[in-house]
């Protein structure tokens, strides 16, 4: 067997025509599907810890890592209208690399969404957890914390996954129309920060500007871009939009655009507002509220982190259910994975396993350290699509493009080079810890995947058809 063949894009869309997804998701929907992915836990939590690391000057590390992030999205652009798929870096791979390194780049993937759904969840429990203590209401520890932690499960972490799990199981429709409220809540929050803390901002709070130089720049946006994982999952709703080729593009763009904006926006009044150094990072927003007796505003920013919690976990929970449905689509996982649902036209068991597993691993497992290695993934995935974009302007350059990166090779290059860039900037634990995954993904192969792979199967049926 083969294991570096390569999927045509005949068969590609084969597996569209055998799924047959609902086509009802806009650009409006799939641009709130981005900003409620990016726009999260990282606008109030790494804003602050970017903040200690580069002074007022992580306005520029923010700006740094939009472009990073923006350069790597156009890459998406053109692979999304070239092909229209739902599995994203996964199912470009298989075009472009051949078979074992898209199942390579659909294990980090999965390393990327489902880690994060239950990270995000464990952040969200906590962050409820605070809110009801503050307002008289105490939950007990053995139900509100892992084991590692001192409890015997983390429920709230659970349940807000089941809810979410449920919503996307029920269909595709509703979920957009409930990110989309949720998205509008959230952004009308955030606008309301900046209106309320501008006229409290003191000048000399922005000096020194960058007080550890260039080295402290580079280490916040190192953290700071990680704020903007998410809009790639934009990418896996290919196959449920209205117009692919013009959805998937205008979503994406708009959706990093407006996410640059209101992280640059925050971080210049965050740091007006609070001396650098006494920022507190895990309330770093609200708390910049409360430090200047606007005490309703933190209050309801804090409510806004909650929902913003929610929306990220939604979407990244429906990018992992997609690229596991396309992979056994392609035979590498069960095919009891790609069963859509007959009246809500879902792949509703596997959104039933993996927001099971997902919960298991918000409600149980310590997450501080499974959450290292989920950057290592990203990292490598958006280094493959930039480097597919190079290689399919070589060896396709005829195919139909209805939109073209700006600048190929030099645009996918530098955001390679940037991608790379990060990766070294990354602990050894870090790569351990995504190793021993990327271990456990290529076992799945070799006993599972490459026996049960439609491609491998097609390319036995053909050497006995010659036999014949």
């Amino acid at each position: 067997m083969n294991i570096f063949k390569k999927k045509s894009v005949e068969q590609m869309l084969e597996g569209i025509q055998k799924t047959a997804l609902k086509k009802n998701l806009k650009a409006k929907d799939i641009a709130a599907f981005g900003i409620g992915a990016v726009v999260g836990v990282g606008i109030f939590v790494a804003t602050g810890e970017g903040a200690h690391l580069a002074g007022p000057a992580v306005i520029i590390s923010f700006i740094i890592a939009g472009i990073v992030a923006c350069l790597c999205a156009l890459c998406y652009c053109e692979l999304s209208t070239m092909f229209p798929v739902a599995g994203s870096t996964y199912s470009y791979s298989y075009i472009v690399f051949g078979e074992i390194i898209a199942m390579i780049i659909g294990w980090c993937l999965t390393a990327e969404y489902l880690v994060a759904c239950s990270a995000v969840a464990s952040g969200w429990s906590g962050t409820f957890v605070g809110i009801l203590k503050s307002i008289g209401i105490t939950l007990p520890t053995a139900f509100t914390a892992s084991p590692s932690k001192g409890g015997i499960i983390d429920l709230p972490a659970v349940l807000i996954i089941g809810l979410i799990t449920y919503i996307l199981y029920y269909g595709m429709k509703e979920s957009a129309k409930f990110n989309n409220i949720i998205v509008v809540i959230k952004i009308s929050i955030i606008i309301l920060f900046i209106f309320l803390g501008v006229s409290h901002i003191n000048p000399s709070n922005y000096q020194p500007f960058a007080p550890k130089g260039f080295g402290g720049i580079f280490a916040a946006t190192s953290i700071i871009f990680f704020s903007f994982i998410g809009f790639d999952a934009i990418s896996t709703a290919a196959e449920e939009a209205e117009n692919p080729k013009r959805d998937i593009p205008i979503g994406l763009i708009s959706c990093l655009i407006a996410v640059t904006i209101l992280y640059v926006a925050v971080a210049v009044v965050l740091t007006g507002m609070v001396p650098y150094q006494e920022i507190i990072s895990e309330n770093a927003v609200p708390g910049a509220l409360a430090r200047v007796g606007i005490n309703w505003g933190a209050a309801l920013v804090g409510t806004g982190a909650i929902l913003g919690m929610i929306s990220t976990m939604m979407v990244v929970l429906y990018g992992q259910v997609r690229v596991f449905m396309v992979m056994s689509r392609d035979g590498l996982l069960p095919k009891l994975f790609s069963k859509v649902h007959p009246t809500h036209n879902t792949p509703y068991i596997s959104t039933i396993i993996t927001g099971s597993i997902a919960a298991l691993i918000a409600g149980f497992l310590p997450l501080n350290i499974i959450v290292e290695f989920l950057n290592t993934g990203t990292l490598i995935s958006f280094i493959s699509v930039s480097a597919a974009v190079i290689v399919l302007r070589k060896t396709m350059p005829n195919f139909e493009r209805m939109f073209k990166a700006p600048g190929v090779p030099f645009t996918p290059a530098i955001a390679i080079i940037c991608c790379i860039v990060l990766l070294c900037g990354l602990k050894l634990i870090t790569w351990i810890g995504f190793l021993v995954w990327l271990v456990i993904g290529l076992l799945v192969y070799f006993f599972y995947g490459r026996k049960h792979s439609i491609l491998q199967n097609e390319e036995t049926s053909e050497d006995l058809d010659k036999v014949i």
